[in-house]
């Protein structure tokens, strides 16, 4: 395969790339506080030590998968009167327990465990600012979350969410759709007063029409770039066939 069949492989696997993840994307249109992502390429020039430049001036362009960048913008917050529904507005992301160790997501659909702790839609206990589980003991029934993330109940107060920020929340890593785990080096930050919301959720941030746009393009892109991969395995095989000939 000559530098033609390289480039376009090279864009087969990168439109494949960017189909995936917009697909990941569509399937968590519906997900409280999924992020959705974005991949990102880059052209390599590839030219042989001591090679001319190709006529016209004209360099080959590889694509290279580079990363995964992750849209921060935050989702619509919808009213949904659950009192252990809670809502980021601005900056920050809630801590959970795991069996992994603490994770971190912006999905705040909470309800009480069997044990009176508070756990996400997967079971993780929501943690206060010392770190510790939050539990509402038997008697509590009124649950008030303020804006600062003090948890209260009719018998006073029990705790403080914790909400924290990272420096780098781009190298916070994707554990699934909900949550983040912390990267070498990272160190959360506890954001003292907060802008939560009670009975809110917030939503996915991804948009479905413009995400059906983009995986629509990306496949157009795919179909074209086979077409020429196709077309450019039959030109090589001609020419090969040709040589064949004249040696015989």
């Amino acid at each position: 395969m000559d530098n033609p069949g390289y480039i376009a492989l090279s864009r087969l696997v990168a439109q494949n790339r960017a189909t995936a993840v917009l697909a990941h994307n569509m399937a968590n249109a519906e997900t409280p506080g999924f992020r959705a992502s974005r991949p990102v390429f880059a052209d390599h020039l590839e030219r042989q030590r001591g090679a001319q430049p190709v006529r016209g001036g004209e360099s080959l362009h590889f694509a290279m998968d580079r990363a995964t960048w992750r849209d921060e913008s935050a989702g619509p917050v919808q009213t949904t009167g659950n009192p252990l529904d809670v809502a980021i507005s601005g900056e920050g992301l809630f801590s959970v327990q795991t069996p992994r160790g603490e994770r971190y997501t912006r999905a705040g659909r909470f309800s009480l465990g069997p044990d009176g702790g508070i756990v996400d839609m997967e079971g993780n206990a929501l943690l206060d600012t010392g770190g510790n589980p939050l539990r509402v003991a038997p008697g509590d029934t009124r649950l008030t979350i303020k804006g600062d993330g003090t948890l209260s109940s009719e018998n006073g107060e029990i705790g403080k969410l914790r909400v924290v920020r990272f420096a780098e929340p781009q190298r916070l890593q994707a554990e699934g759709d909900r949550l983040l785990a912390a990267g070498a080096g990272q160190a959360p930050e506890v954001i003292e007063r907060p802008a939560l919301v009670q009975g809110a959720l917030e939503g996915s941030n991804v948009r479905p029409v413009l995400e059906i746009t983009r995986l629509t393009a990306e496949t157009r892109e795919f179909q074209f770039m086979a077409q020429f991969a196709e077309k450019e395995g039959e030109r090589l095989s001609g020419a090969v066939e040709r040589i064949l000939r004249k040696r015989s």
